[in-house]
């Protein structure tokens, strides 16, 4: 399965997308599962060319009914046994209207049409040990497992005890009680115990965070020879895993945002591709604010991964831009229109984009960015984003794409730079 990661997590950047700027349906068919498991083999040594074209050879040079049919064929119904595939069948159209009565005719069967589908399984296993530990958390909220500096009641006692509270964990230090009553009453029996006498064993306490990951997938994470985005992506899937399996009190969500924003379900994170063209940051921390100020938990964070500067935003209807050198563009289902600027830092683009950050300050959201360029405006845009919020909680990566992974070479608080481990509460 780790060998069909390139391939399921392909951002669109090898096709036609890089002149025609339009989003591709992947191809899920079974062909391509195939095609995508030999190439895996290859890159691995499991099979060398000699070996293929042997066992194409008996079979007369075909690939239908041959030995290396029948081998990726195997390594597909192993796949969908321990549950990483799922495949479905859609009816030919031949075959639907067959159903409706009529004359009988016999003939060759009707292909079948069968298609792939990561399942859930198979996504984890794709984020499996990955980024681990980048949800460290700098608060005190409802009870998860990011280390604080706050103290809590649990069972794991790794403090001095308390006395009881109501609503506390009810993990007595017997000693400590004893010693307590032994003091008030004096040495005797019956020892009367009473509810002050209680103490209970203290633990670090663990906080919970509600995160969306926006997701930048405008046409410029293909461009200038590099794909961005298929790394982004495997941030994300690394979060999944890491949340359902370390951090079980957090949630996580996934926003596109291109010419406009949507949520993404986590199943179709793997195949999703980039478009359409424009950066509409502001309409992202939008729907992020929203998704976030739904969730009741006080932690709340956005994850923006991001190469470039907002180049779009919405005009409401009837509002006008003046001395702009931006275009208007078509109209959503609310009546607003999409103002785009591709060129330096527009004015109107870049405000509609600061109100946002205000409003995720205002809501208590904290915006964590990830830049994946260095261009002299952009690392000041960044900087920008940390000074709007608390300038010693929010933080700005800037990380580069080395051999398809996303690699961290320099990280910011405010004015200071710090390591990965201290910026994230690990040291």
């Amino acid at each position: 399965m780790e060998g069909l990661q390139d391939s399921v997590l392909q951002s669109g950047y090898d096709d036609d997308y890089y002149w025609t700027r339009q989003r591709r349906e992947p191809d899920t068919s079974l062909d391509a599962l195939r095609r995508a498991l030999l190439q895996a083999m290859l890159e691995q040594g499991l099979i060398d060319e000699q070996q293929i074209q042997e066992m194409l050879a008996d079979n007369e040079g075909k690939f239908k009914g041959s030995l290396l049919e029948e081998m990726l064929n195997e390594l597909i119904e192993r796949l969908v046994e321990e549950g990483y595939l799922k495949l479905t069948e859609e009816q030919p159209r031949e075959r639907r209207e067959g159903r409706r009565g009529g004359q009988g005719e016999v003939g060759e069967p009707l292909p079948r049409d069968v298609h792939f589908e990561v399942t859930e399984k198979g996504l984890d296993f794709l984020g499996y040990k990955t980024l681990r530990g980048l949800l460290g958390s700098m608060g005190k909220s409802s009870v998860g497992r990011h280390d604080t500096q706050h103290l809590s009641t649990g069972i794991e006692a790794a403090q001095a005890s308390k006395l009881y509270e109501f609503g506390d964990t009810i993990n007595l230090d017997v000693n400590a009680t004893l010693m307590s009553a032994i003091k008030r009453e004096g040495l005797g029996v019956p020892l009367n115990m009473e509810y002050g006498d209680l103490h209970v064993h203290q633990c670090d306490y663990q906080s919970s965070c509600a995160t969306v990951v926006m997701l930048d997938c405008s046409h410029s994470m293909i461009l200038y020879g590099e794909d961005r985005f298929t790394p982004a992506k495997k941030v994300a899937l690394a979060l999944s895993h890491l949340i359902r399996t370390q951090y079980p009190g957090d949630s996580l969500k996934i926003v596109l945002f291109h010419d406009s924003a949507e949520e993404l379900p986590m199943a179709k994170l793997a195949t999703t591709q980039v478009g359409p063209y424009h950066t509409n940051t502001a309409e992202g921390l939008r729907l992020a604010r929203r998704l976030l100020q739904a969730q009741r938990k006080e932690m709340k964070q956005i994850v923006m991964v991001t190469d470039g500067k907002p180049t779009a935003c919405f005009l409401e209807a009837g509002a006008t831009v003046s001395a702009s050198s931006g275009r208007g563009g078509a109209s959503d289902a609310t009546g607003r229109r999409l103002y785009k600027n591709p060129m330096g830092l527009d004015p109107f683009v870049m405000d509609e984009t600061f109100k946002e950050i205000q409003a995720c300050r205002k809501a208590g959201i904290m915006i964590n960015t990830f830049m994946l360029a260095s261009d002299y405006y952009l690392v000041e845009f960044v900087k920008q984003i940390q000074l709007m919020q608390h300038p010693l909680r929010a933080f700005a990566v800037f990380a580069r794409i080395v051999n398809g992974h996303l690699e961290v070479y320099e990280t910011m608080r405010g004015s200071k730079k710090l390591t990965l481990r201290a910026l994230l509460g690990k040291e």
